[in-house]
């Protein structure tokens, strides 16, 4: 039998609008702080701050937007959150206040979460659902490729040039993906499933996807795990001498996660869960482990690796296993839950992580969270994993 198609061009432009929200994130995310320290005197605290209100705002922005979806439609609502993505980043260029930008952070968040959940949603809708594993793998490698290419172009564009010109280059992408997004063509089915959803008032299950809940909790954990990299990572590697190792272990994540994602994809797709869900935990904790014992940059590499393929496995397949059983009206519902939940992981994880390290260092928090991943493994096996053992 030949396979349901994947590469539609409505797939392919909601990928490439995708990496485009992630990319202007990073791109303001990973130097707000600096910015907020230099420009406007803010302390350190404050600074950290900047980051963690918008990842709040993401979360209140993709539980809004996973409700109305199926009010709008998926294409009204991508217009939605790229209008209002777009205008929040334009008021950057005239703010001077901290406080203000506090706000400002906190509504960009809002139209980021509304925009992603857009996509996401689209995406998990479009995808042949006898390959939504392989399919959701790939359209996540968009969130990939930003994670790697963001960090780095915001950090050598700010040093090179200003903060102005990442914020005009942000205000650019930006239009370009609103441009892009009226060449969107949704597939009749994506719009009979929206045009067919019961209306119900509004009520706490409205916003959350039960179903969803136990993969967004296993999110929430991973991503505190994941924080220890995203935060600390670029310090640690200063302290032991690995300053330009440190800066391209996000391009050899990124690499391992585009070499083995076709195959995973498939794997999952073929196995079921818990045959890719296990070493993606396994994987996750020796690169973490690896990454404490860093003294040489090819075992940061190393490192590097092993978390590509492990983390990097996670959020696609987290993704498609909250969706799989919730109808096509609650599969925006379903994304918004899970991503929410996990954003909300990164966000907070460095909160909670910063109040350890100065009793652990890094190495030791490296450790520490590798022991934390396995206990999130457990997690997984009590919630979830064990049920599909019985349906095998």
């Amino acid at each position: 039998m030949q396979k349901e198609k994947i590469w539609t061009s409505t797939f392919t432009l909601t990928m490439g609008i995708s990496f485009i929200f992630y990319l202007v994130f990073y791109l303001l995310t990973v130097i707000i702080g600096t910015v907020a320290m230099t420009q406007d005197h803010a302390p350190a605290s404050l600074a950290g701050i900047l980051s963690g209100i918008f990842i709040v705002g993401s979360f209140i922005g993709r539980l809004w937007g996973g409700t109305k979806i199926s009010d709008f439609g998926a294409k009204k609502m991508l217009y939605v959150g790229i209008i209002f993505y777009l205008i929040m980043n334009i008021f950057y260029l005239f703010v001077s206040n901290i406080w203000l930008l506090l706000v400002i952070r906190f509504l960009h968040g809002i139209g980021f979460g509304i925009a992603g959940t857009a996509t996401g949603t689209l995406a998990g809708l479009v995808v042949p659902a006898s390959r939504r594993g392989e399919g959701i793998g790939y359209f996540t490698l968009s969130l990939t490729l930003a994670s790697a290419v963001g960090p780095f172009l915001s950090i050598f564009l700010y040093h090179t040039f200003n903060y102005q010109v990442l914020l005009i280059l942000s205000v650019a992408l930006l239009a370009i993906s609103l441009l892009a997004s009226f060449f969107l063509k949704i597939p009749q089915h994506v719009v009979d499933a929206m045009a067919q959803t019961e209306k119900k008032a509004f009520s706490l299950g409205s916003l959350f996807e039960v179903s969803a809940l136990p993969m967004g909790f296993i999110g929430l954990l991973i991503g505190v795990a994941y924080a220890s990299l995203l935060t600390f990572l670029a310090n640690f590697t200063a302290g032991v001498g690995l300053v330009t190792a440190g800066s391209l272990f996000y391009v050899v994540y990124a690499l391992f996660i585009l070499v083995s994602r076709p195959l995973t994809g498939r794997l999952f797709d073929s196995k079921g869960d818990n045959f890719v869900m296990y070493p993606t935990f396994i994987l996750f904790a020796i690169g973490l482990v690896l990454t404490g014992f860093s003294h040489t940059s090819l075992m940061l590499f190393g490192a590097a690796a092993l978390v590509g393929l492990g983390y990097g496995s996670f959020t696609p397949f987290g993704q498609a296993i909250s969706i799989r059983n919730v109808s096509a009206d609650r599969i925006g519902v379903a994304t918004s839950t899970f991503f929410g939940l996990y954003d909300m992981g990164v966000g907070l994880g460095p909160f909670f992580l910063g109040l350890i390290v100065p009793m652990s260092g890094y190495r030791n928090l490296y450790f520490g969270c590798a022991i934390f991943t396995l206990i999130v493994m457990g997690i997984y096996w009590l919630i979830h994993g064990r049920k599909q053992n019985k349906l095998a």
